[in-house]
């Protein structure tokens, strides 16, 4: 039920969204040089490596950090507009399509955070990951948060990352596709988990 809701959202999505890609397309390539669309490995379902697309919100060659917060650098001025409305995610929308991602489940991480994974918290490599998610939710404002500490990345560590883990593990127990309605609603209307 879950693959074929995702398989004719992640449809009905582009094709409807198809005018937005295009504005968004030309907004990226008036603000500088590079593609429109970011490429990355994340690490997917059962721990199995699959490229994930967005549209490019930083300067090329910048995004090496795994974790970037508000007012970060790197960000293009499109970017930053893009990153706040969530609109740098819409791409995704083929990940699902072809089969790497969901609408809801965690967010796949960058290699190295599954490799943190032990015991019963390897569960939630069960899942596919998604767009959004209840951690998604919880963390709606992680850059802001991330720009208030003096150690972003140990803060993420140490204090978002193991809170994500408990949170997708909780999903993984409870998962049904009216939660996961629940959660796209929430999502689009912005309201926290």
């Amino acid at each position: 039920m879950k693959n074929l809701f995702d398989k004719v959202f992640s449809i009905l999505g582009l094709l409807l969204t198809s005018p937005l890609f295009i504005i968004i397309g030309v907004l990226i390539k008036l603000s500088g040089e590079g593609p429109v669309f970011f490429r990355q490995n994340r690490i997917g379902q059962y721990g199995k490596l699959f490229t994930i697309y967005k549209f490019r919100t930083m300067i090329v060659n910048e995004a090496k950090k795994s974790i970037s917060v508000k007012g970060d650098e790197r960000i293009t001025k499109v970017g930053a507009v893009l990153r706040k409305l969530k609109l740098d995610e819409l791409p995704e929308m083929w990940n699902i399509l072809i089969g790497d991602m969901s609408f809801v489940g965690p967010r796949p991480d960058v290699p190295g955070y599954a490799d943190k994974l032990t015991g019963n918290d390897r569960k939630i490599l069960e899942l596919k990951p998604g767009i959004t998610g209840p951690a998604t939710l919880r963390y709606s404002n992680e850059e802001d948060l991330l720009a208030n500490v003096e150690n972003p990345e140990k803060f993420n560590d140490g204090t978002l990352f193991p809170d994500k883990v408990r949170l997708n593990l909780e999903y993984y127990e409870n998962h049904t596709i009216i939660l996961d309605v629940k959660i796209i609603f929430r999502t689009i209307f912005r309201k926290n988990y």
